[in-house]
């Protein structure tokens, strides 16, 4: 493959504006990090400490092997909900790597609010399984959680997707035969009992650990009888009488050793074959890349100047590039991993739709993952654009990222808006992972597209009963609007609700996209199969 020739002036006034911009934002974005990962009330801190209890945090130094890297998984989710006060919703979720193998990890925080669920905790964790499953990657269960946060409980409890789907994800993982193994470090009580009984293994510590259905309160409201929790549902029952935990396990660290040892025992699944040799770092610094991209979204740049920046050696062979020039396609390597990486440059057109679904074919029948950066406005509108088909060609782009059998993997590097978001493997295409950066927006458009959209409906619909609006009133209409997509476009929003895996920062998007790609070689590829192209 040839070198991609960066053509980026770092002296240029515009390249230091940016990187000053993106070095701020990332220090934010490090920031928050820090506070949802580490700051707690000290008497929370106290209280674990004093039941011989590790933070979540010290349980994942002892669980995974030393100096590995942790690929976490929503580590923001929840800053925007519940008054900001359960931090990564009160979980901890991600692929670590245990004995040189990767694993998913999925751990209540129990200084959060005793690890209690609430909706976006359910969320998180059904997240974290569904990843297991797409990845067939065994899972670790560290349970610590007061179970589900009765005030939401009609949040939390009974639709398709909240809390039986973390028990029917488990029974699918067991059905695929991926290994599970659960440590119980706290009470597992009610549905919470569930996740150590339908594990493969489960190791609980004496004296903190319980599993029951009904915690002593319950029992005693219920039925009158009076009986401690290490009773009801401690280790020693557990692992002597009724056989529903496996091993226990005198203290936390004990406990760790104990799934170590288990998981050596358990099968290592036979990795996918793809086209991979030995890594090499890119040729140009990844961390020029915070002065690449633009203060104002709406300012265009070249993503070749990103591409060479993630990738190997900072090799690209592009396809077609002459060709559908909004859309860069094009074969490179990502820690040793063959790629086909599609990034958008403009917005989409008749001819880079249909370029990225020829790409797209090409990369699927030669077993070549595909990764999308993603800055885009959507596909292009107007007259001119419909005659020729673009919905058709549209249409055409996203039958063919559904239906190919690759993994696909997501960075939202600027803009992502409307239906461009759709076609370039959004949320809702079942992406292994897709991550955004620190600047970036997701909406169905633009905040000012959709002030002025409402507003000129508005106005219409006044002139055609005799009224005129003035400027003032035009915009009491387009402000809060204007306001709301703002705040809702905004990426911390967005992983807040979790339509994320979390905000990267820039230089760091390399390495997740290569433990990623590692990881999802651990399931076979799916068939290949197409639905009705519209020709």
């Amino acid at each position: 493959m040839s070198r991609i020739q960066s053509r980026l002036d770092t002296s240029s006034d515009s390249y230091r504006q940016n990187f000053a911009a993106m070095e701020q934002r990332v220090a934010q974005l490090r920031e928050r990090l820090n506070t949802a990962r580490h700051e707690r009330p000290q008497r929370d801190i106290d209280r674990l400490h004093k039941h011989k209890k590790l933070t979540v945090r010290e349980r994942l130094d002892l669980l995974l092997d030393p100096g590995t890297p942790f690929l976490e998984i929503g580590a923001l989710a929840a800053n925007k909900a519940y008054g900001g006060d359960v931090h990564g919703a009160g979980q901890v979720s991600g692929i670590g790597i245990i004995h040189g193998r990767e694993v998913v990890i999925h751990a209540d925080d129990p200084s959060i609010k005793g690890g209690a669920w609430y909706p976006l905790s359910v969320k998180k964790i059904v997240r974290t399984l569904d990843v297991a499953i797409e990845n067939r990657l065994p899972v670790i269960h560290l349970c610590d959680s007061a179970g589900g946060f009765l005030p939401l409980q009609a949040d939390l409890f009974p639709d398709r997707y909240t809390a039986g789907r973390i028990f029917r994800n488990q029974c699918t993982l067991s059905k695929m035969g991926v290994p599970q193994i659960a440590v119980v470090l706290g009470h597992c009580t009610a549905g919470g009992a569930y996740i150590p009984a339908l594990c493969d293994y489960s190791v609980i510590v004496r004296g903190n650990g319980g599993v029951f259905l009904g915690g002593p309160p319950l029992v005693k409201a219920a039925t009158g009888e009076v009986v401690s929790a290490e009773a009801l549902g401690g280790a020693d029952m557990h692992t002597t009488v009724s056989g529903t935990c496996d091993y226990a396990a005198d203290d936390e660290a004990h406990a760790f050793a104990i799934a170590r040892d288990i998981f050596a025992q358990t099968t290592p699944a036979q990795k996918q074959r793809i086209d991979r040799i030995d890594p090499e770092p890119p040729q140009y610094d990844p961390k020029e890349l915070y002065g690449i991209i633009p203060t104002d979204w709406k300012t265009g740049f070249d993503m070749r100047e990103v591409i060479a920046r993630i990738v190997d050696g900072s090799h690209f062979h592009e396809y077609q590039p002459g060709y559908g020039t909004s859309l860069v396609c094009g074969f490179a390597r990502i820690w040793g991993c063959k790629v086909g990486i599609l990034a958008n440059n403009g917005v989409l057109f008749n001819d880079s739709s249909l370029k990225a679904a020829h790409f797209m074919r090409l990369c699927d029948r030669d077993r070549t993952p595909l990764v999308f950066l993603q800055n885009i406005t959507g596909y292009m509108v107007g007259r001119e654009y419909e005659e020729r088909g673009i919905t058709k060609d549209g249409a055409k782009m996203i039958m063919t990222q559904v239906g190919c059998s690759v993994p696909k993997f997501t960075v939202i590097v600027g803009g992502s808006f409307g239906a461009g978001n759709y076609g370039m493997c959004g949320r809702a295409f079942d992406g292994r992972f897709l991550w955004m950066w620190p600047q970036s927006q997701i909406a169905v458009m633009g905040a000012e597209q959709a002030a002025n959209t409402l507003a000129d409906v508005k106005i219409r619909q006044l002139q055609r009963s005799g009224e005129q609006l003035s400027a003032e009133q035009i915009d009491a209409i387009r402000q809060p609007v204007l306001e709301s997509f703002q705040a809702e476009s905004d990426a911390y929003h967005s992983t807040s609700e979790m339509w994320d895996d979390g905000i990267l920062d820039p230089v760091d998007t390399r390495n997740a996209l290569g433990m990623a790609i590692i990881a999802s070689l651990n399931a076979p590829f799916g068939q290949e199969g197409y639905g009705v192209l519209r020709l």
